[in-house]
């Protein structure tokens, strides 16, 4: 049995990720950051799984590469059918986890590099106790929903995308739940899906894999120095 409240992690296909950063990155630079920025993100939930109440840690993924990285770090992995989207994903984990007799699930995007075990943590220890409940941590731009815990895992239909914060809002409206937003938890808060994105992960101060990688292959040196 699965049992508590699973983070689930949907990694996509490594060799086309990014394509929102190409007009700065090549293709292989592209793909060294989004493994880079997986693996900060896997670490840090598999470090809170250790030290909180996290139940485990789900990747989903049918990257070859991005499995092998998931298991590296003792996380579940689990294939899913071709071409879906997070939300199918997420929905998809978060059944196949119920099934199992999982609490519920909290959601990570793989390209969050700042985000840490701490922050995971907070989040997980201010979810309400009571059921159902939502937490919900936007990006920064208050736009998408960078980090979900629902209990339990099927709560509400999921619009993860670049405008999702309102969607899911509406959603607990529509069932009467009220959310728990949390506005301070800044390294969850950064995806990193453009030039201007990677360059505040940057100019954080940071040290992360994502963050050497960018500095070892000359992304940081480049971006940082205005537009090419």
């Amino acid at each position: 049995m699965a049992g508590g409240i699973w983070c689930v992690i949907p990694i996509k296909d490594l060799l086309h990720a990014k394509t929102r950063l190409a007009p700065r990155l090549t293709p292989e630079e592209r793909r060294g950051l989004f493994k880079a920025m997986a693996e900060d993100v896997l670490a840090a939930a598999c470090a809170a799984t250790a030290a909180s109440s996290l139940a485990g840690v789900l990747v989903l993924t049918n990257d070859p590469d991005a499995r092998a990285l998931a298991a590296a770090y003792g996380a579940r992995v689990e294939g899913e059918p071709a071409n879906i989207g997070q939300s199918e994903a997420v929905a998809r984990a978060a059944a196949l986890l119920a099934a199992e007799g999982a609490d519920g699930v909290l959601t990570l995007p793989a390209d969050a590099p700042l985000a840490t075990a701490d922050e995971i943590a907070s989040a997980l220890a201010r979810h309400p106790a009571s059921r159902p409940a939502l937490t919900i941590v936007p990006d920064h731009a208050r736009r998408g929903s960078n980090c979900l815990i629902l209990t339990p895992g099927g709560l509400i239909p999921l619009h993860f995308g670049h405008t999702s914060f309102q969607p899911h809002l509406d959603e607990c409206a529509r069932i009467g739940v009220v959310p728990t937003i949390l506005d301070d938890l800044p390294g969850i808060a950064l995806d990193v899906d453009t030039p201007d994105d990677l360059a505040a992960a940057l100019m954080a101060g940071r040290e992360t894999r994502a963050i050497r990688f960018a500095r070892r292959s000359g992304i940081a040196a480049r971006l940082l120095s205005g537009p090419s």
